[in-house]
């Protein structure tokens, strides 16, 4: 019997991609060519071995979602959003923390952002799974970073022709008050946003495949927090059922033992991991 075999791709966008140059845009006449702005190295040849993957077992692929990190130029961890204590901006890659606020080392632009500011800072560091970062801008809405990798895009392309179907897309982050690094929920969900809220939807239908494949970037931040969030919300008994792809996800450089820890708590609640090469035998088993 043929079974529902799963694709859940988190993120696979060119701003997190570490693209050669004979594959960026050309530049224009205004300026420089597009670059990735927050490339995690390994990252194009994950979304490679992923496409192909699809590619040779596209008739044993039941379904395919695929996550979409999309921001504002300003938000609260932007560096537009920021500024130090004698004005200067702040740069990407720095943490950010309550205590360092209130003390006035680091300071949102608009004065009238403070309070807030600070309730979200308060709360994220309660959660105790992120503290803030000032990342590079990514993502934007509307830009070459934010559009999927182009190879991974055929391949899925692809697939949505010989079946006449969709893949669900889901875009988060957009909300400028809160971190949004999993597809399920924000890091502290806004009340008056639903789209920051925990996806229960998303959840059921996630929880519904045999096997549900995970691949995307980056294993240290966006699908770490993904996969926390799933497995916080299904029955033990589903656990099983989640396949991480682990060689088509790369973690942000620096943050690898984070991602390592991720994968040893997983792996001990039952959560499978496999490669691209175990994804194709499966898919073909499937037709």
């Amino acid at each position: 019997m043929k079974r529902n075999l799963h694709l859940l791709v988190i993120d696979p966008q060119n701003d997190f991609c570490d693209l050669p140059p004979e594959d960026l845009p050309k530049p224009s006449a205004e300026g420089a060519p597009c670059a990735p702005a927050l490339p995690v190295s390994g990252a194009h040849n994950d979304m490679q071995r992923l496409s192909e993957a699809i590619l040779v077992g596209l008739s044993g692929l039941s379904g395919v979602t695929v996550t979409l990190d999309s921001h504002h130029h300003v938000g609260i961890e932007r560096p537009a959003f920021w500024k130090q204590v004698d004005g200067a901006p702040v740069a990407p890659f720095t943490p950010i923390t309550a205590a360092q606020v209130r003390a006035g080392q680091y300071l949102p632009r608009d004065p009238a952002a403070l309070p807030r500011t600070l309730a979200y800072l308060h709360a994220l560091e309660a959660a105790g799974r992120y503290n803030l970062m000032v990342w590079t801008t990514h993502c934007e809405i509307g830009t070459w970073g934010h559009n999927v990798h182009a190879e991974l895009r055929t391949a899925y392309n692809e697939w949505e022709r010989r079946r006449v179907g969709i893949v669900a897309k889901i875009s988060k982050g957009s909300n400028p008050w809160t971190e949004h690094y999993s597809a399920l929920a924000a890091e502290v969900p806004d009340p008056a946003d639903p789209a920051t809220q925990l996806n229960r939807d998303l959840i059921e239908r996630l929880s519904a495949p045999d096997l549900l494949f995970i691949a995307g970037e980056a294993g240290s931040h966006c699908v770490k927090a993904t996969v926390e969030d799933l497995v916080a919300n299904l029955p033990p008994d589903r656990l099983g059922r989640i396949v991480l792809v682990e060689d088509c996800i790369s973690p942000v450089t620096g943050f690898e033992a984070e991602y390592a820890q991720f994968l040893s708590r997983m792996a001990g609640l039952g959560v499978q991991r496999a490669s691209a090469n175990d994804l194709r035998a499966e898919l073909l088993a499937n037709v």
